[in-house]
Protein backbone atom coordinates (compact mmCIF):
# COMPACT_ATOMS: atom_id res chain seq x y z
CA UNK A 1 0.00 0.00 0.00
CA UNK A 2 1.51 3.25 -0.76
CA UNK A 3 2.06 6.00 1.83
CA UNK A 4 -0.05 8.36 0.54
CA UNK A 5 -3.17 6.47 -1.44
CA UNK A 6 -5.21 9.23 -3.26
CA UNK A 7 -1.46 10.79 -4.70
CA UNK A 8 -0.92 7.57 -6.19
CA UNK A 9 -4.38 6.69 -7.45
CA UNK A 10 -4.15 10.41 -9.15
CA UNK A 11 -0.88 10.08 -10.32
CA UNK A 12 -1.49 6.43 -11.96
CA UNK A 13 -5.05 7.81 -13.49
CA UNK A 14 -2.77 10.91 -14.93
CA UNK A 15 0.00 8.97 -16.16
CA UNK A 16 -2.71 6.13 -17.84
CA UNK A 17 -4.20 8.98 -19.23
CA UNK A 18 -1.17 10.72 -20.81
CA UNK A 19 -0.46 7.16 -22.04
CA UNK A 20 -4.17 6.71 -24.00
CA UNK A 21 -3.59 10.07 -25.08
CA UNK A 22 -0.12 9.39 -26.46
CA UNK A 23 -1.41 6.21 -28.55
CA UNK A 24 -4.65 8.24 -29.64
CA UNK A 25 -2.07 11.21 -31.69
CA UNK A 26 0.14 8.28 -32.88
CA UNK A 27 -3.11 6.29 -34.56
CA UNK A 28 -4.64 9.71 -35.79
CA UNK A 29 -1.15 11.40 -37.16
CA UNK A 30 -1.37 7.64 -39.14
CA UNK A 31 -4.57 8.28 -40.29
CA UNK A 32 -4.14 11.51 -41.97
CA UNK A 33 -0.91 10.56 -43.42
CA UNK A 34 -2.57 7.70 -45.26
CA UNK A 35 -5.69 9.97 -45.96
CA UNK A 36 -3.36 12.89 -47.44
CA UNK A 37 -1.38 9.77 -49.68
CA UNK A 38 -4.77 8.26 -50.90
CA UNK A 39 -5.44 11.89 -51.86
CA UNK A 40 -2.35 12.82 -53.40
CA UNK A 41 -2.26 9.96 -55.80
CA UNK A 42 -5.67 10.41 -56.48
CA UNK A 43 -6.95 6.34 -55.94
CA UNK A 44 -9.86 5.30 -54.61
CA UNK A 45 -11.37 2.06 -53.62
CA UNK A 46 -14.25 0.51 -54.61
CA UNK A 47 -17.20 1.68 -52.03
CA UNK A 48 -18.59 -2.03 -51.60
CA UNK A 49 -14.89 -3.11 -50.81
CA UNK A 50 -14.38 0.10 -48.26
CA UNK A 51 -17.72 -1.34 -46.40
CA UNK A 52 -16.00 -4.79 -46.07
CA UNK A 53 -13.14 -3.77 -43.31
CA UNK A 54 -15.27 -0.50 -41.19
CA UNK A 55 -12.37 -0.61 -38.33
CA UNK A 56 -9.93 2.46 -39.10
CA UNK A 57 -6.94 0.73 -37.77
CA UNK A 58 -7.70 -2.86 -38.73
CA UNK A 59 -8.04 -1.24 -42.73
CA UNK A 60 -4.99 0.59 -42.16
CA UNK A 61 -2.86 -2.57 -40.97
CA UNK A 62 -4.13 -4.14 -44.12
CA UNK A 63 -3.31 -1.01 -46.15
CA UNK A 64 0.33 -1.03 -44.57
CA UNK A 65 1.13 -5.15 -45.14
CA UNK A 66 1.58 -4.66 -48.80
CA UNK A 67 2.96 -7.49 -50.31
CA UNK A 68 5.74 -5.11 -52.54
CA UNK A 69 7.46 -4.78 -49.00
CA UNK A 70 9.51 -7.48 -47.33
CA UNK A 71 7.92 -9.32 -44.77
CA UNK A 72 9.23 -8.21 -41.77
CA UNK A 73 9.41 -4.68 -43.27
CA UNK A 74 5.39 -4.77 -43.63
CA UNK A 75 5.12 -5.71 -40.37
CA UNK A 76 7.86 -3.09 -38.29
CA UNK A 77 5.98 -0.16 -40.77
CA UNK A 78 2.42 -1.52 -38.91
CA UNK A 79 3.66 -1.79 -35.69
CA UNK A 80 5.58 1.81 -35.37
CA UNK A 81 2.62 3.63 -37.83
CA UNK A 82 -0.30 2.51 -37.49
CA UNK A 83 0.20 0.29 -33.33
CA UNK A 84 2.15 3.22 -32.09
CA UNK A 85 4.63 0.61 -30.51
CA UNK A 86 8.20 2.36 -29.84
CA UNK A 87 11.17 1.31 -32.48
CA UNK A 88 12.60 -0.50 -29.18
CA UNK A 89 9.26 -2.91 -28.20
CA UNK A 90 9.34 -4.00 -32.42
CA UNK A 91 13.18 -4.76 -31.91
CA UNK A 92 12.63 -6.55 -28.85
CA UNK A 93 9.51 -8.32 -30.70
CA UNK A 94 12.36 -9.24 -33.77
CA UNK A 95 15.02 -10.21 -31.56
CA UNK A 96 17.23 -7.89 -33.34
CA UNK A 97 18.35 -4.64 -32.65
CA UNK A 98 16.08 -1.46 -32.73
CA UNK A 99 19.01 0.74 -35.30
CA UNK A 100 17.92 -2.49 -37.19
CA UNK A 101 14.15 -1.96 -37.16
CA UNK A 102 14.87 1.67 -37.60
CA UNK A 103 16.35 1.29 -40.89
CA UNK A 104 13.90 -1.08 -42.04
CA UNK A 105 10.89 1.01 -41.78
CA UNK A 106 13.12 3.71 -43.31
CA UNK A 107 13.37 1.46 -46.49
CA UNK A 108 10.41 0.34 -46.14
CA UNK A 109 8.75 4.30 -46.21
CA UNK A 110 11.52 4.95 -49.15
CA UNK A 111 9.86 1.85 -51.09
CA UNK A 112 6.39 3.48 -51.52
CA UNK A 113 7.50 6.35 -51.95
CA UNK A 114 9.86 5.49 -55.08
CA UNK A 115 7.61 2.71 -56.22
CA UNK A 116 4.22 5.01 -56.12
CA UNK A 117 3.05 2.26 -53.79
CA UNK A 118 -1.06 3.49 -53.32
CA UNK A 119 -1.94 3.19 -49.72
CA UNK A 120 -5.10 1.49 -50.28
CA UNK A 121 -7.49 -1.29 -49.17
CA UNK A 122 -7.10 -4.26 -50.74
CA UNK A 123 -9.91 -5.76 -52.65
CA UNK A 124 -11.52 -8.44 -51.32
CA UNK A 125 -9.73 -11.37 -52.90
CA UNK A 126 -6.51 -9.69 -51.50
CA UNK A 127 -7.39 -10.09 -48.30
CA UNK A 128 -6.30 -13.51 -47.56
CA UNK A 129 -2.86 -12.90 -49.60
CA UNK A 130 -1.86 -10.35 -46.70
CA UNK A 131 -3.59 -12.22 -43.79
CA UNK A 132 -0.26 -14.18 -42.48
CA UNK A 133 1.20 -10.66 -42.03
CA UNK A 134 -1.70 -9.22 -40.43
CA UNK A 135 -1.82 -12.05 -37.48
CA UNK A 136 1.67 -11.35 -36.99
CA UNK A 137 1.33 -7.74 -36.40
CA UNK A 138 -1.96 -8.20 -34.13
CA UNK A 139 -0.09 -11.08 -32.23
CA UNK A 140 3.38 -8.71 -31.86
CA UNK A 141 0.87 -6.34 -30.32
CA UNK A 142 -0.51 -8.55 -27.92
CA UNK A 143 2.78 -9.48 -27.20
CA UNK A 144 3.87 -6.43 -26.37
CA UNK A 145 0.76 -5.96 -24.01
CA UNK A 146 1.23 -9.10 -22.40
CA UNK A 147 4.68 -9.09 -21.47
CA UNK A 148 5.90 -5.58 -22.04
CA UNK A 149 9.47 -5.57 -23.47
CA UNK A 150 10.29 -2.50 -20.77
CA UNK A 151 9.07 -0.31 -17.94
CA UNK A 152 7.93 -0.89 -14.62
CA UNK A 153 5.01 -2.94 -14.93
CA UNK A 154 4.97 -6.21 -16.90
CA UNK A 155 1.62 -5.70 -18.67
CA UNK A 156 0.35 -3.12 -20.75
CA UNK A 157 -3.81 -3.79 -20.90
CA UNK A 158 -4.39 -1.55 -23.45
CA UNK A 159 -2.84 -3.22 -26.26
CA UNK A 160 -3.61 -6.70 -25.23
CA UNK A 161 -7.22 -5.29 -25.13
CA UNK A 162 -6.92 -3.79 -28.42
CA UNK A 163 -4.94 -6.79 -29.95
CA UNK A 164 -8.22 -9.10 -29.06
CA UNK A 165 -10.69 -6.45 -30.08
CA UNK A 166 -9.20 -6.48 -33.71
CA UNK A 167 -8.57 -10.18 -33.55
CA UNK A 168 -12.47 -10.57 -32.84
CA UNK A 169 -12.69 -7.94 -36.01
CA UNK A 170 -10.84 -10.47 -38.00
CA UNK A 171 -12.48 -13.34 -37.51
CA UNK A 172 -16.08 -11.77 -38.34
CA UNK A 173 -14.15 -10.12 -41.37
CA UNK A 174 -12.17 -13.99 -42.33
CA UNK A 175 -13.52 -16.77 -40.13
CA UNK A 176 -10.28 -18.72 -41.42
CA UNK A 177 -8.77 -20.95 -39.14
CA UNK A 178 -5.71 -19.28 -38.36
CA UNK A 179 -7.93 -16.11 -37.37
CA UNK A 180 -10.03 -17.98 -34.93
CA UNK A 181 -6.49 -19.52 -33.64
CA UNK A 182 -4.95 -16.35 -32.66
CA UNK A 183 -7.53 -15.06 -31.24
CA UNK A 184 -8.30 -18.11 -28.92
CA UNK A 185 -4.53 -17.77 -28.07
CA UNK A 186 -4.85 -13.98 -26.93
CA UNK A 187 -7.93 -15.03 -25.20
CA UNK A 188 -6.20 -17.67 -23.49
CA UNK A 189 -3.10 -16.14 -22.58
CA UNK A 190 -4.93 -13.18 -21.75
CA UNK A 191 -7.28 -15.42 -18.84
CA UNK A 192 -4.24 -15.33 -16.73
CA UNK A 193 -3.29 -12.15 -16.33
CA UNK A 194 -4.31 -11.39 -13.13
CA UNK A 195 -2.74 -14.36 -11.76
CA UNK A 196 1.07 -13.23 -13.32
CA UNK A 197 2.06 -10.64 -11.13
CA UNK A 198 1.79 -10.28 -7.16
CA UNK A 199 0.08 -7.03 -5.36
CA UNK A 200 3.91 -5.83 -5.38
CA UNK A 201 4.23 -6.35 -9.17
CA UNK A 202 6.42 -9.25 -9.05
CA UNK A 203 5.94 -11.64 -11.79
CA UNK A 204 4.26 -15.25 -10.83
CA UNK A 205 5.69 -18.08 -12.67
CA UNK A 206 2.51 -20.26 -14.42
CA UNK A 207 3.05 -23.18 -12.03
CA UNK A 208 2.96 -20.79 -8.82
CA UNK A 209 -0.13 -18.97 -10.12
CA UNK A 210 -3.61 -19.01 -7.73
CA UNK A 211 -5.50 -20.77 -10.23
CA UNK A 212 -8.54 -19.36 -9.21
CA UNK A 213 -7.87 -16.16 -10.65
CA UNK A 214 -8.13 -17.27 -13.91
CA UNK A 215 -10.97 -15.87 -15.65
CA UNK A 216 -13.12 -18.99 -16.70
CA UNK A 217 -14.85 -17.31 -19.24
CA UNK A 218 -12.46 -16.38 -21.54
CA UNK A 219 -11.02 -19.59 -21.10
CA UNK A 220 -14.32 -21.73 -22.38
CA UNK A 221 -14.43 -19.01 -25.22
CA UNK A 222 -11.46 -19.74 -25.91
CA UNK A 223 -11.10 -23.46 -25.83
CA UNK A 224 -14.35 -23.51 -28.19
CA UNK A 225 -12.22 -21.62 -30.31
CA UNK A 226 -10.07 -23.54 -30.33
CA UNK A 227 -11.83 -26.93 -31.00
CA UNK A 228 -13.21 -25.42 -33.92
CA UNK A 229 -10.24 -24.04 -35.34
CA UNK A 230 -8.44 -27.90 -35.06
CA UNK A 231 -11.70 -29.20 -36.42
CA UNK A 232 -10.82 -27.65 -39.67
CA UNK A 233 -8.47 -29.63 -40.26
CA UNK A 234 -6.06 -26.88 -41.47
CA UNK A 235 -4.73 -25.93 -38.33
CA UNK A 236 -1.74 -23.46 -37.88
CA UNK A 237 0.97 -22.29 -35.46
CA UNK A 238 -1.66 -19.94 -33.73
CA UNK A 239 -3.97 -22.63 -33.70
CA UNK A 240 -1.58 -24.98 -32.14
CA UNK A 241 -0.10 -22.56 -29.68
CA UNK A 242 -4.00 -22.37 -28.65
CA UNK A 243 -3.94 -26.19 -28.32
CA UNK A 244 -1.06 -26.11 -25.68
CA UNK A 245 -2.77 -22.91 -23.43
CA UNK A 246 -5.73 -25.12 -23.90
CA UNK A 247 -3.98 -27.79 -22.09
CA UNK A 248 -2.32 -25.60 -19.29
CA UNK A 249 -6.22 -24.27 -18.63
CA UNK A 250 -7.41 -27.48 -18.10
CA UNK A 251 -4.91 -28.22 -15.68
CA UNK A 252 -6.20 -27.30 -11.70
CA UNK A 253 -3.18 -27.67 -9.90
CA UNK A 254 0.25 -27.16 -11.87
CA UNK A 255 1.24 -30.63 -10.78
CA UNK A 256 -1.61 -31.82 -12.94
CA UNK A 257 -0.59 -30.63 -16.19
CA UNK A 258 -0.26 -33.06 -19.29
CA UNK A 259 3.17 -31.85 -19.98
CA UNK A 260 3.39 -35.07 -22.64
CA UNK A 261 0.52 -33.98 -24.37
CA UNK A 262 2.02 -30.76 -24.25
CA UNK A 263 5.38 -31.81 -25.45
CA UNK A 264 3.40 -33.64 -28.41
CA UNK A 265 2.07 -30.20 -29.52
CA UNK A 266 5.29 -28.78 -29.67
CA UNK A 267 6.34 -31.54 -31.84
CA UNK A 268 3.82 -30.76 -34.23
CA UNK A 269 4.66 -27.10 -34.37
CA UNK A 270 8.67 -27.45 -34.63
CA UNK A 271 7.85 -29.27 -37.38
CA UNK A 272 5.54 -26.46 -39.01
CA UNK A 273 7.24 -23.86 -37.87
CA UNK A 274 11.16 -24.74 -37.45
CA UNK A 275 12.04 -21.18 -35.11
CA UNK A 276 14.36 -21.48 -32.44
CA UNK A 277 12.23 -19.57 -30.01
CA UNK A 278 9.37 -22.24 -30.43
CA UNK A 279 12.17 -24.97 -29.96
CA UNK A 280 13.34 -23.16 -26.87
CA UNK A 281 9.68 -23.53 -25.36
CA UNK A 282 9.52 -27.41 -25.92
CA UNK A 283 12.92 -27.40 -24.28
CA UNK A 284 11.31 -25.85 -21.51
CA UNK A 285 8.23 -28.62 -22.12
CA UNK A 286 10.72 -31.37 -21.97
CA UNK A 287 12.29 -30.03 -18.86
CA UNK A 288 9.28 -30.76 -17.09
CA UNK A 289 8.70 -33.63 -18.61
CA UNK A 290 11.39 -35.19 -18.61
CA UNK A 291 13.46 -33.37 -15.92
CA UNK A 292 15.58 -30.85 -16.13
CA UNK A 293 18.86 -32.67 -17.31
CA UNK A 294 17.19 -33.50 -20.41
CA UNK A 295 15.83 -30.02 -21.03
CA UNK A 296 19.06 -28.29 -20.26
CA UNK A 297 20.80 -29.94 -23.09
CA UNK A 298 18.55 -28.91 -25.57
CA UNK A 299 18.76 -25.81 -24.69
CA UNK A 300 22.44 -25.48 -24.53
CA UNK A 301 22.39 -27.32 -28.26
CA UNK A 302 19.96 -23.81 -29.30
CA UNK A 303 22.52 -21.30 -27.81
CA UNK A 304 26.03 -23.68 -29.01
CA UNK A 305 24.41 -22.94 -32.20
CA UNK A 306 24.57 -19.42 -31.86
CA UNK A 307 20.22 -18.74 -31.69
CA UNK A 308 18.84 -16.89 -29.09
CA UNK A 309 22.74 -15.62 -27.48
CA UNK A 310 20.95 -12.62 -26.61
CA UNK A 311 17.45 -13.74 -25.59
CA UNK A 312 16.56 -13.10 -21.98
CA UNK A 313 14.20 -16.44 -21.49
CA UNK A 314 16.77 -18.84 -23.27
CA UNK A 315 18.81 -18.09 -20.90
CA UNK A 316 16.54 -17.53 -17.78
CA UNK A 317 15.31 -20.78 -18.73
CA UNK A 318 18.91 -22.31 -18.88
CA UNK A 319 19.17 -21.22 -15.32
CA UNK A 320 16.20 -22.86 -14.61
CA UNK A 321 17.09 -26.17 -15.03
CA UNK A 322 20.46 -25.69 -13.36
CA UNK A 323 18.89 -24.56 -10.48
CA UNK A 324 16.79 -27.80 -10.34
CA UNK A 325 19.78 -29.69 -10.81
CA UNK A 326 21.48 -28.05 -7.75
CA UNK A 327 24.25 -26.20 -9.71
CA UNK A 328 24.25 -22.94 -7.74
CA UNK A 329 27.29 -21.33 -9.60
CA UNK A 330 26.30 -21.69 -13.20
CA UNK A 331 22.95 -21.29 -12.40
CA UNK A 332 23.90 -17.69 -10.94
CA UNK A 333 25.85 -16.87 -14.02
CA UNK A 334 23.33 -17.94 -16.42
CA UNK A 335 20.52 -15.43 -14.46
CA UNK A 336 22.91 -13.06 -14.17
CA UNK A 337 22.84 -13.34 -18.27
CA UNK A 338 19.58 -13.37 -18.26
CA UNK A 339 19.49 -9.80 -16.26
CA UNK A 340 22.23 -8.29 -17.88
CA UNK A 341 19.33 -8.54 -20.91
CA UNK A 342 16.32 -7.63 -19.93
CA UNK A 343 14.91 -3.91 -19.84
CA UNK A 344 11.86 -5.15 -18.03
CA UNK A 345 11.72 -3.99 -14.82
CA UNK A 346 9.45 -7.29 -13.35
CA UNK A 347 11.76 -9.48 -15.10
CA UNK A 348 14.62 -7.43 -13.36
CA UNK A 349 13.46 -7.97 -9.87
CA UNK A 350 12.66 -11.80 -10.78
CA UNK A 351 15.94 -12.42 -11.73
CA UNK A 352 17.51 -10.67 -8.56
CA UNK A 353 15.32 -12.85 -6.84
CA UNK A 354 16.26 -16.12 -8.03
CA UNK A 355 19.85 -15.15 -7.24
CA UNK A 356 18.90 -13.92 -3.74
CA UNK A 357 17.50 -17.45 -3.32
CA UNK A 358 20.56 -19.20 -4.84
CA UNK A 359 22.70 -17.41 -2.45
CA UNK A 360 20.79 -18.52 0.56
CA UNK A 361 20.50 -22.21 -0.93
CA UNK A 362 17.03 -22.37 -1.54
CA UNK A 363 16.48 -24.21 -4.40
CA UNK A 364 12.66 -25.94 -5.47
CA UNK A 365 12.29 -28.27 -8.26
CA UNK A 366 8.48 -27.37 -9.72
CA UNK A 367 8.20 -30.51 -11.52
CA UNK A 368 8.14 -31.74 -7.68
Amino acid sequence: MPANPRTWLVSAGRFRAIDKLRRRATFDAALARVSAYAENTALTQPEIEDERVEDDELRLIFTCCHPALAGDAQIALTLREVCGLSTEAIAHAFLTSAPTIAQRIVRAKGKIRDARIPYELPARGELTDRLDAVLRAIYLVFNEGYSASAGDSLTRVELSAEAIRLGRLLVDLLPEPEVIGLLALMLLHDSRRTARVSPAGEIILLGEQDRSLWNRDLIAEGTVLVERALSSRRAGPYSLQAAISAVHAEAGRAGDTDWAQIVGIYDVLLRMDPAPIVELNRAAAVAMRDGPLAGLMLIDAILVRGDLTDYQHAHSARADCLRRLGRRDDAAAAYHRALSLTTQDAERHFFERRLMELRSHVVNDPAS
